[in-house]
């Protein structure tokens, strides 16, 4: 309307002339709006639209984007249901204004297909003009190329025939390019740290930003306090990868397994979870049984080196040995174990038990998390010596080490992926996200980690399914190895901060803050700071250094730390205008030696191999009584128990489900108590989580689940004469049933079902009679168990 909007303006814009600072948008930055809809809302841009910038945004039409995205049909895209909610979760945020989208789904759900399929509707629709794919490793970036190239959509073709796309060699997109695949740290030298600013991408160069595992290794990702405002640069407390998101006018969209505090703090709360022990219960992860416990005398009492005892002393960054006298004595728990004492004792008696339950030779593949590199190297030389005294000539390649300072890890990945050796991979971080080996069956853990996040990727490499390990054999479970005890010694994730976000603000800028503060919030923050980094710098203190810092400040590191913190910032100030070369000797690089490791040579022995049942059920018997006790205890608070037990026929897929939950919830998932059986009666029966709740609520005996169906559908065959159709779907319908425990409607109705006819046709091969058929087949499972 002319009359009321004269002057037909699509775009506003308006600055103070500041840079944006995220903390203070509101003050800062380049104001856009797009006046075109009523509804949108102004927001704070790094820098200028482009003319192509504009002109695109121009010719886009939102509203009928988000049109054609509620009618655009999904059933081309061979997506499994959840992954659809998934998409259409993060289009109805974006429909409804939002700037930023969090999907959380567990590891191996399909995060990066859920993501091709989300993609090509945003751009076939018009939704978005441009989207950057952003990953924080080559591998992932190469990883998700391909599965750009691979996914079939629309008429089988592949996004990267549809679309142009560009890969992790191309630094920037061209004109036509709608998906541009970017490392961070490449995104990173070419926004902060281009030769050329004519070099750094518009703002407008990506409309919409999708970031891979968007929880990793972000940890400054904090705003600075109102005090550090006042006289710090957001240089020192912006992370370069919340920077490099901002620099765009682009909506964020988050995919990760472990969303955490600062994951949401960018992206928002999920619009969207599905969760590790979903995909479990839905059959799409493979669930792992109770981990082995690996007990040494070691690992029990800790290692303890007697005040006066002489002791070797190793230096990893020059690889020299020497002797040391003790001045106190000092005792290490397993927490320590191969990052402050190299163990060497330690670590022959765990591969020794791993040899025990480990064979590389069979189908199945094993990656073991060390503490340090040089942890990896001595791991992977005593594992071929315990495998060669286990099973004679064992393959060189059998076993090897992937992490950062390998040669070539990118290709050692592929080999592990795709080749029969290595069958063993021993690391540190380099596999703990992204890497997609569905081979893995058994996860051993030498480290102890604090972090939730970091522990759950580590779990996470492999809950894959995989239909052949080798020889025809499918992964039905994968296996936990646990030396360090990391079930019981994981702290909560923790919400404190650090005190000193960013630790690469070098002491001698801290003093000179220190020195400029006279008083106030602002003095007190930065002496805060300079304690907590004095704390941290004060243990690798040696050499030359170390005489440098005694001669200026007259003490010890930690005698000095001591008296700062007791005489406070104001004292610590005066003293500082008298002794501001400090900084300088606690800013200098080490001597070249680096912290020595303690070299223990203490002998080690296998204490016990258990399960890890739980707290209180460390024997199979204790967790079987428990179960039965957890049944008779919630009989009437979960309903699906009563179907079970009493009307098995009458069994819906979502009841299973939330029952499964449940019990998995009280610590009693189905892998578990096979495992439990197992170790209780040296029988491993796939019963089905059906057949160990009738066993431990009736008494049926536990008879593996695909016995139980074979000789249901014999009984139901033999119970009158059917046609042969008849006898051709009933025989089908048990091969599914063993699939699926539950066949109702809707299992006739999807897949190869479906494209005879479904549920609808069959049951007119049936005389109507199909649903009675069912019932009957079902009741004969679990009666069959007791005949």
């Amino acid at each position: 309307d002319a009359e009321r909007e004269p002057y037909q303006v699509p775009f506003l814009f308006s600055t103070n002339g500041r840079p944006f600072l995220k903390q203070v948008a509101e003050g800062s930055g380049i104001w856009f709006r797009d006046a075109r809809r009523p509804s949108n809302l102004s927001r704070a841009l790094v820098e200028w639209y482009t003319p192509d910038g504009l002109t695109g945004l121009l010719r886009q039409d939102i509203d009928a984007a988000n049109e054609k995205l509620t009618t655009e049909p999904t059933e081309y895209l061979g997506l499994r249901g959840y992954q659809v909610r998934a998409i259409r979760a993060v289009e109805d945020a974006i429909e409804h204004g939002a700037r930023t989208a969090l999907l959380a789904m567990a590891t191996g759900t399909g995060k990066t297909r859920t993501c091709i399929g989300l993609c090509y509707r945003l751009l076939k629709t018009g939704r978005f003009r441009r989207i950057l794919f952003l990953v924080d490793r080559g591998a992932l970036g190469e990883q998700a190329a391909n599965a750009f190239k691979d996914a079939r959509l629309e008429s089988l073709q592949t996004f990267d025939s549809i679309y142009g796309m560009k890969t992790l060699e191309d630094l920037k997109p061209d004109k036509d390019t709608k998906l541009h695949i970017a490392t961070i740290q490449g995104m990173v030298k070419r926004v902060l740290f281009a030769d050329d600013l004519a070099d750094v991408p518009p703002v407008d160069a990506y409309d919409c930003i999708v970031v891979d595992e968007c929880h990793r290794g972000y940890l400054l990702d904090r705003e600075m306090s109102d005090g550090e405002l006042l006289f710090r640069s957001e240089d020192d407390y912006f992370s370069k990868y919340s920077r490099v998101i901002d620099h765009f006018d682009a909506v964020k969209i988050g995919l990760t397994a472990t969303p955490a505090l600062h994951t949401v703090e960018i992206f928002g709360p999920p619009v969207f979870t599905y969760s590790y022990r979903e995909a479990v219960v839905d059959g799409f992860l493979v669930d792992h049984e109770p981990p082995v416990r690996i007990v040494t005398a070691l690992a029990q009492d800790g290692i303890t080196f007697l005040a006066r005892e002489s002791v070797e002393v190793y230096r990893p960054s020059t690889t020299a040995k020497q002797m040391m006298l003790l001045p106190d004595e000092i005792h290490l728990d397993i927490e320590q174990f191969n990052k402050t004492v190299l163990t060497e004792n330690f670590n022959r008696v765990v591969c020794d038990v791993l040899a025990e339950h480990i064979d590389p030779s069979l189908p199945g593949k094993t990656l073991i998390f060390c503490a340090t590199d040089l942890h990896a190297d001595m791991v992977v030389r005593l594992l071929k010596l315990a495998f060669a005294a286990a099973y004679g000539e064992v393959d060189d390649d059998a076993v090897i080490k992937i992490t950062g300072t390998a040669d070539r890890p990118l290709e050692l990945i592929r080999r592990f992926k795709n080749e029969r050796l290595p069958s063993v991979v021993v690391t540190v971080d380099l596999l703990t996200t992204g890497v997609d080996v569905p081979t893995i069956t058994n996860i051993v853990f030498l480290r102890r980690v604090r972090s939730r996040i970091l522990y759950e990727q580590m779990m996470g490499r492999a809950t894959r399914l995989c239909e052949d390990l080798g020889g025809g054999v499918a992964k039905e479970v994968f296996r936990i190895y646990d030396a360090v005890d990391l079930y019981s010694a994981l702290e909560p994730y923790s919400s404190m901060k650090p005190i000193a976000a960013n630790v690469s603000i070098p002491f001698s800028q801290l003093l000179a803050e220190l020195l400029s503060l006279k008083e106030g919030s602002q003095r007190d923050e930065v002496f805060g700071q300079l304690i907590a980094k004095l704390d941290r710098k004060r243990r690798h203190l040696d050499g030359r250094n170390l005489e440098a810092f005694e001669h200026e400040a007259g003490q010890t590191p930690t005698e000095f730390l001591a008296w700062l913190r007791a005489r406070g910032p104001e004292v610590a100030r005066e003293w500082f205008v008298a002794h501001v070369g400090l900084g300088e000797i606690l800013d200098r690089p080490g001597d070249g030696e680096g912290p020595g490791m303690l070299v223990s040579p203490h002998a080690d022995s296998v204490v016990s191999v258990t399960r890890g049942y739980g707290e209180g059920k460390e024997k199979p018997e204790a967790y079987l009584d428990g179960f039965a006790k957890f049944l008779r205890e919630h009989l009437n608070d979960l309903p699906a128990l009563l179907v079970v037990t009493q009307r098995p026929r009458d069994l819906t897929r979502e009841q299973l489900k939330s029952l499964a939950l449940a019990l998995d919830k009280a610590g009693y998932p189905e892998k578990h108590l096979r495992a439990a059986w197992l170790d209780s009666t040296n029988q491993d029966i796939a019963a089905s989580i059906i057949g160990h709740i009738r066993r431990a609520a009736l008494g049926d005996a536990l008879v593996p689940y695909r016995e139980r169906v074979v000789r249901a559908v014999s009984k139901i065959l033999g119970s009158r004469k059917w046609t042969e159709p008849q006898r051709k779907w009933l025989e089908r319908i048990g091969h599914q049933l063993e699939v699926e425990v539950v066949v109702d409607r809707e299992a006739l109705d999807r897949g190869q079902f479906q494209a005879q006819g479904g549920f609808t046709r069959m049951n007119k091969v049936f005389e109507g009679k199909l649903e009675t058929i069912l019932g009957d087949l079902t009741d004969e499972v679990w009666r069959a168990a007791a005949s």
